[in-house]
C-alpha cells in the first residue's frame, strides 16, 4: 500500500478498480485546513485524464508493471509504429499513448514501454536525448556577465532555451524529463 503523499510523477495505483499513472501531483496546505494532495492520472485502460484531490493519508494498492525496450520506427499519420526486438514485430501505438515524448523522438531511438497485464499504457523517451538545433537567432553582443539564453528550436520542432554561444546546426543535449538544455553534444 501506498500513501497519497507517496505518489509521484511516473507511478503506477490502483483506485476505484481502474489502474492509473500520474502524469503530475501537488501538495497543498490551506491555512488552518488540512492538506490536500491534488493529481492528474490517466486512466490506463480508456487513456483518459483525470484530475482529482485526495487526503495525503488515503491509502492506494502500488501496481507493479512490466517494462521492456522498444525501438521507434516512424508515424502514419495518428499512429505511431515500434519495434519489438523480442518478437521482431512492428507495432502501432496511437498518438495519445505517444504523446508526452513527441518532441523528443526520432527515427531508430529506442524508448521504453510499460505494460500491465500485457496491454501499453505508455512510452517515454530516454532520460536525456541528443537532438540538431534547426533554428535560432545569432548570438548579440551585449551584457554577458550572466547567464543568457535565446530559444532554440530543434529538429523535432521543440523550443528550447539555450546558452547564446549554440547556433544552428549544432548538436545539444536534453534532459527530457524538464525539457531543458543540458550540453554540447
Amino acid at each position: 500500500m501506498i500513501s497519497a503523499s507517496e505518489l509521484r510523477k511516473g507511478m503506477c495505483f490502483e483506485w476505484n478498480g481502474q489502474i492509473y499513472t500520474v502524469l503530475d501531483f501537488e501538495h497543498n496546505k490551506h491555512g488552518r485546513g488540512g492538506a490536500v494532495v491534488w493529481i492528474k492520472m490517466r486512466n490506463v485502460a480508456t487513456g483518459a485524464n483525470v484530475e482529482n484531490t485526495f487526503n495525503p493519508t488515503d491509502k492506494f494498492e502500488k501496481v507493479q508493471f512490466v517494462e521492456k525496450e522498444m525501438q521507434y520506427l516512424y508515424n502514419d499519420g495518428d499512429l505511431y509504429y515500434f519495434f519489438d526486438p523480442e518478437t521482431f514485430e512492428q507495432i502501432p501505438y496511437n498518438k495519445n499513448l505517444v504523446e508526452e515524448c513527441l518532441p523528443y523522438l526520432l527515427d531508430g531511438m529506442t524508448v521504453s514501454a510499460r505494460f500491465f497485464k500485457d496491454k501499453i499504457f505508455s512510452i517515454a523517451p530516454p532520460l536525456f536525448v541528443v537532438l540538431e538545433v534547426k533554428e535560432t537567432e545569432p548570438a548579440i553582443q551585449g551584457d554577458t556577465s550572466k547567464a543568457t539564453y535565446k530559444p532554440a528550436t530543434m529538429e523535432t520542432g521543440l523550443v528550447v532555451q539555450v546558452p547564446l554561444f549554440i547556433g544552428n546546426g549544432e548538436k545539444i543535449k536534453i534532459d527530457t524529463r524538464t525539457g531543458e538544455y543540458v550540453e554540447r553534444a
